[in-house]
């Protein structure tokens, strides 16, 4: 019986300090004011190569509403859609404060809403409020954030 009462607290205590770090991550202040996000060399290079990505997709959205491409701009959104968003590694997304998490998956999910307002006929000008929101949390994070690759 006492076996028992061991296994429980011990899987207790693993399940907080699990969703202690799914909440907090691995974070510490910056010595810019802000939040630094401890990462592995690797792992920054593949969220800094994800958001890259992210901005090629804004530029093709941009582009293709200029050249007035509806397919152009489902296409552009669609690709950084939640579909990229799948292949992150569970490690990584627990060093991520649920904050950052949060916004990342939000710009995901607003791409994919870009595509399909696009693909039910919305305006051009729709398609850039869209946008300008999403380019609002992509500097809100890096307002508040920063990567290190230690």
């Amino acid at each position: 019986m006492t076996l028992c009462w061991i296994a429980i607290g011990l899987w207790i205590v693993g399940v907080t300090v699990l969703g202690w770090f799914f909440i907090k991550g691995v974070t510490m202040p910056g010595s810019d004011g802000r939040i630094e996000i401890a990462l592995a060399p690797a792992e920054r290079d593949q969220i800094l190569a994800e958001m890259r990505q992210l901005l090629k997709g804004v530029q093709g959205v941009v582009t293709a509403v200029n050249e007035q491409n509806a397919n152009g701009i489902e296409a552009a959104a669609r690709a950084v859609g939640m579909g990229m968003a799948v292949d992150v590694e569970p490690v990584i997304m627990m060093k991520l404060p649920l904050p950052f998490k949060q916004m990342g998956m939000s710009v995901h999910r607003d791409f994919d809403a870009i595509a399909d307002g696009v693909a039910q006929g919305e305006a051009g000008s729709h398609t850039l409020q869209r946008l300008n929101s999403i380019m609002s949390r992509c500097t809100t994070c890096h307002d508040l954030y920063r990567l290190s690759g230690k």
